[in-house]
């Protein structure tokens, strides 16, 4: 039962589905609504995995039982022992990512909190390109691309959230091409890679973009 086993966008869903359940049980007082609420914060958590043993399915379904913001809490805490970190990863790793980049400025790796992060992500301000890093098939993919503000609200292609957006374009020239084949890939993405990570809850739509933008 300790083997980690919850990635961090499936944390982000237990703690979704427990704010959900918390605001519902302030405000709604019919016993029918109450326990159909119940059941579906759990299945809705245990559907984010696809894989469970017995007992990690019996530990998420307990969701469903609590009454009090304090038990919410303590089983959030409790989940946290249980999440799998990002891959470690090393800066030279990242630089091999990222070899046409000769001054890359990576962001301290130490003061990262690596539990909920589910891709790791910077900007660089004076080049204006966001750079991530995603653990994919067993190997880092990086990606660099140029990002535009575009100040409007949207939705963001990876975390699903209404939230401040930018345009990132992402270069897909096939290694040894002509200029005549450049193309580009471009998608809508948070201004905030940190509040995104914090709020994603399914990799779907990144490994989407991610095994559209990799280099061959």
């Amino acid at each position: 039962m300790n083997t980690p086993f919850i990635r961090n966008h499936q944390f982000n869903v237990i703690m979704k589905q427990a704010d959900f359940l918390q605001n519902t049980l302030r405000t709604v007082a019919d016993r029918r609504v109450l326990e159909t609420v119940r059941y579906t914060a759990a299945d809705t958590v245990v559907n984010a995995f696809t894989e469970l043993t017995a007992d990690q399915r019996e530990l998420l379904e307990r969701i469903s039982v609590f009454e009090s913001g304090y038990d919410f809490q303590r089983f959030l805490d409790s989940m946290e022992p249980l999440m799998v970190p990002y891959p470690d990863v090393t800066l030279k790793q990242i630089q091999k990512l990222f070899p046409k980049t000769k001054k890359l400025k990576v962001p301290d790796l130490s003061t990262i909190d690596f539990r909920y992060i589910t891709y790791l992500s910077w900007l660089d301000i004076a080049a204006n390109k966001l750079f991530i890093v995603y653990p994919y098939e067993g190997r880092f993919i990086g990606i660099e691309g140029r990002l535009l503000p575009v100040n409007k609200k949207g939705y963001c292609l990876f975390c699903n959230r209404h939230q401040e957006l930018a345009f990132l374009s992402v270069s897909t020239k096939p290694v040894h091409a002509s200029q005549d084949n450049i193309a580009s890939v471009g998608q809508y993405v948070c201004m905030d890679n940190l509040a995104c990570n914090h709020s994603i809850t399914s990799t779907e739509a990144l490994e989407r973009f991610v095994r559209s933008v990799r280099k061959p």
